[in-house]
Formats: structure tokens, sequence, C-alpha cells
């Protein structure tokens, strides 16, 4: 299979509807396949969430394209990512932003995501094995927050680690549906915007769901 043809075709569907030509760009660089499990690299520009071990998926591309260009960074952002998984959306917000702290529940997939992104090269990026507190608050505050994993409600221990003029871009719904939410701090408070509708794992940890038992 030639991986970078696939690629390519993957980049120009979700280009139809994603605007921002930086997100374009770095997904068409990064090699998604080198993030999944061998069994799964067959489909791995196939525009849909693939499986990744321990009940958890590597999220669907143009989800991932929506979320990235929804944070709007800058280059020089400080983020912090909620569910490092695999590490591929790791990999495409340390190539849009300064510094990427990455929270990991599952210890397995911690090590496995910071071992691939240590031999691809990425030195802007530190993954932690999550705490029960949301978030990684020596690290904050931050310019943008993303989760990758649905929560009930928006998190207050989140909205607490964002700067001033921070974004937060979180699934938010019941266990099997959700919808895409973003806040962002202003001088007058939470702006609040629902970007569409979407399905993810759960976000385990106070604030979110306390369990990772379905249902």
């Amino acid at each position: 299979m030639n991986f970078e043809i696939a690629r390519a075709q993957l980049i120009a569907s979700i280009a139809r509807e994603i605007q921002d030509k930086r997100v374009l760009e770095v997904m068409s660089r990064v090699p998604r396949h080198v993030f999944i499990p061998p069994e799964q690299q067959a489909f791995a520009y196939e525009d849909r969430p693939l499986p990744i071990g321990y009940d958890q998926t590597i999220s669907q591309p143009y989800i991932v394209a929506l979320m990235t260009q929804s944070l709007e960074l800058t280059g020089t952002d400080r983020v912090l990512e909620l569910g490092t998984g695999s590490g591929y959306q790791t990999a495409i917000l340390a190539r849009l932003a300064g510094h990427v702290v990455s929270t990991e529940r599952i210890p397995a997939l911690a090590e496995k995501a910071r071992k691939v992104l240590e031999i691809l090269g990425y030195q802007n990026i530190e993954v932690h094995e999550a705490e029960e507190t949301l978030g990684w608050k020596p690290g904050a505050p931050y310019d943008a927050i993303i989760a990758t994993a649905g929560a009930p409600q928006v998190p207050d221990d989140l909205i607490a680690q964002l700067a001033p003029g921070g974004r937060i871009i979180i699934p938010v719904g019941s266990r099997y549906s959700q919808e895409l939410v973003k806040l962002t701090r202003t001088r007058d408070g939470i702006k609040k915007e629902y970007l569409g509708a979407c399905r993810f794992v759960s976000l385990i940890g106070r604030g979110a769901w306390e369990t990772s038992v379905e249902g």
C-alpha cells in the first residue's frame, strides 16, 4: 500500500470542509499509520476512527482537523491535551504550537505514544499519566485545551487552567453521543460555541465520568 498517496487523497477529501491550510499541511506530513497497530494500518487513511487497544480509538481524521482548526493555534501556544491515546493528535498539535502537555490514563498507551513521538523527533511534547484531577496543573495556564474524550459537562478544573483568551475544545454529552463545544475565555467571561455532533470514548476523572464502565 502506498501510504503517501492514500494520505494525500484523505487530505484532499478533508479540505472540502476544513479551511485552515496550516492544519491541512501538517496533517499531510504526519504519518497516521505509524500511530496505529499493524493490523489496522491498511485502513490508516480512511476517514474513520480505528481501534488502538484498551477499548480506545484513534479519532476520525476529519474530527482531528476540525478540533485542531477550532483551537486557533498561532505557533507559540502552550497546549494541554487530555487523552494522548495513540499520540496522533498530539503530533498534529505539536507542529502548530509552542509546547504540548498531554495526559493519558492508560500507562501502556502513554508509553507507546512517547516512543512513537520520540522516534518521529518531537521535542516540544511531554506526556504524563493522568491523575484524578483533570488536566495538568503544574503546566497551567494553557492557551488552548483539547479533550479527546467526552464529558457530561465542561469540567471546572479545565476552565481554571485556561489562560485569558484561551480556548477549550471538548465533546460534551452522554456516554454514547456528544457535541463538540468550544469555550473561549474573554474579558467578559466565557463564550460558548457548538461545532457539531460527535462520538468519543468517556473522559474519566473528577468533573467528568467517575468510571470507565459504560452505561
